[in-house]
């Protein structure tokens, strides 16, 4: 296989303090159903159902996948690096975006977006996409194989599975100082973007015995820092992986997040990290507040104080709760912004949306929760099961009242509770279509989505950072994009407009 090189591969970003913050969501689904109930078979029966549909077979390229690269620079003999799954269904879409199964769940992982609005806007795509493919799947199913898909993230029985969050962060950025500015906010922000959670099922959140929690991941989590995914999962994940040039980019793998049916949780989600990574690169970590002595216990003992007022002992000998944390975080997003304008995040009118509905949501959750139903999704799944609960009677750990949760997260248009709460919107359903089909401009994703688009035929690969063709003649060609922010729509749109065959593409790459 030759390596290429191409004009629009080169360096983009030489600010030397924070970068754009390229970033993206994975959402594993959860999945119940399918022949011989197997999640397997299920899951793969809903990817290649997708893939078919699309007429677009495009394989994986697995080269350059190194699951066990550890950030710290050192191999953790007690840590066991994700299994990367080569047999299993697996496909690149035309809008940038890669569908697969991973473990035994279907996965949408989003393509790179440019801004965290645009990051929300494809990941409402991705469950359009899932819905779709649902649709196609049990359509060609007898009735009692019926597949049903849950945007959420575990299975009531002790499995918990991901929806990860992924940013570029400088690579000179001392992992270190990610760790010390980071985790109060890991910790913490469920209040916000927490997705609710009826019950526990963890050993130690079992022994709490919470009738709700805010987090519906956050009683999985068991160290502070670590390289696995599904066991001993870390708050900060190490896991150096950058899809990209790994001498001047790194990719932030976030694991501690919930699967949000609130846009504007997702927004917030995004948008808040967004920021607090780029005033870390931009002054440091002093300006964050302290670590908590015990961040894994401050993660479970925020997730089930619904009151918001646990406090856990920090690093400087003070007492914060989730809500001071976060407070103090916003204060800190907020000077950034006033100092710098936070353009590496998004423009000025989007910027001000992130920290204007990050404000109403920590405020909201505190003095009137009423007000922001619409956008938390644990505050608005809370008054469901409490109007549940009180309408029948029922004990506070009520079956029913599981199942009110997971029909929360149900994808069914015609089952889903998130879709009869009144969620605000924030992605309007036209833009939502056209993101389902075709790629973000603002990244790299736009070239990978337009060439699987394009020339299926001639592609045999691709993954994050490549595309391999196959134009008939001589070896495999492999075209480089380890520049995220290359590849756009304002770099690539006209060559490839005018390259009518993929032997002509790769003729003018070469030029």
């Amino acid at each position: 296989m030759v390596a290429r090189s191409s004009t629009w591969a080169r360096d983009s970003i030489s600010n030397p303090g924070a970068i754009a913050k390229v970033l993206g969501i994975e959402t594993e689904y959860g999945i119940a159903g399918g022949p011989d109930y197997d999640p397997i078979t299920s899951s793969s029966i809903i990817v290649n159902a997708y893939a078919q549909q699309g007429r677009t077979r495009i394989n994986w390229d697995f080269e350059g996948e190194t699951p066990d690269m550890d950030a710290r620079g050192r191999v953790d003999l007690t840590s066991f690096a994700p299994v990367v799954e080569t047999h299993l269904a697996n496909t690149v879409l035309t809008n940038g975006a890669r569908l697969y199964v991973d473990h035994a769940h279907p996965e949408y992982s989003s393509p790179e977006c440019r801004t965290p609005l645009e990051a929300t806007l494809y990941d409402v795509a991705g469950e359009e996409i899932m819905r779709r493919a649902l649709g196609i799947a049990n359509d060609a199913l007898e009735s009692h194989q019926a597949i049903t898909l849950y945007k959420n993230n575990s299975d009531g029985k002790g499995n918990s599975y991901g929806t990860h969050e992924n940013y570029l962060v400088r690579r000179d950025l001392e992992f270190a100082h990610l760790i010390r500015a980071m985790v109060p906010h890991f910790v913490s922000r469920q209040i916000v973007v927490g997705a609710g959670k009826v019950g526990a099922e963890t050993e130690a959140a079992l022994e709490k015995s919470p009738a709700f929690q805010l987090s519906s991941r956050a009683e999985f989590f068991e160290e502070v820092v670590g390289l696995e995914t599904t066991l001993k999962r870390p708050i900060i994940n190490t896991r150096d992986e950058p899809h990209s040039d790994a001498e001047r980019f790194r990719r932030l793998h976030v694991i501690i997040g919930d699967a949000n049916m609130s846009q504007t949780a997702t927004f917030v989600k995004l948008g808040s990290s967004a920021l607090l990574l780029a005033a870390l690169e931009e002054f440091g970590p002093d300006e964050f507040p302290a670590m908590p002595r015990s961040p894994v216990h401050a993660v479970r003992a925020f997730a089930i104080d619904l009151s918001l007022r646990e406090a856990v002992l920090c690093d400087d000998e003070r007492s914060r709760s989730a809500w001071d944390f976060q407070d103090e975080l916003w204060n800190v997003a907020s000077s950034y912004v006033e100092r710098t304008g936070g353009s590496v995040v998004a423009d000025e009118t989007e910027v001000a949306a992130i920290l204007l509905q990050w404000r109403e949501l920590l405020d909201g959750v505190r003095d009137d929760r009423r007000a922001v139903a619409d956008r938390v999704d644990w505050v608005a799944k809370l008054r469901v099961v409490e109007g549940y609960q009180e309408r029948y009677h029922l004990n506070a750990h009520d079956a029913k009242l599981r199942a009110i949760d997971l029909q929360y997260h149900d994808l069914r248009a015609s089952h889903s509770l998130a879709q009869r709460v009144g969620l605000r919107q924030l992605c309007a359903e036209g833009d939502v279509r056209e993101a389902v089909h075709n790629p973000p401009p603002s990244t790299r994703a736009y070239f990978r989505g337009q060439c699987v688009a394009r020339f299926p035929e001639e592609i045999v690969a691709a993954n994050w950072d490549s595309v391999v063709f196959d134009v008939g003649e001589g070896p495999l060609q492999r075209v480089p994009m380890l520049d995220p922010l290359r590849g756009t729509h304002a770099l690539t749109a006209e060559l490839l407009e005018t390259s009518a065959t993929a032997s002509e593409l790769l003729a003018a790459l070469d030029r």
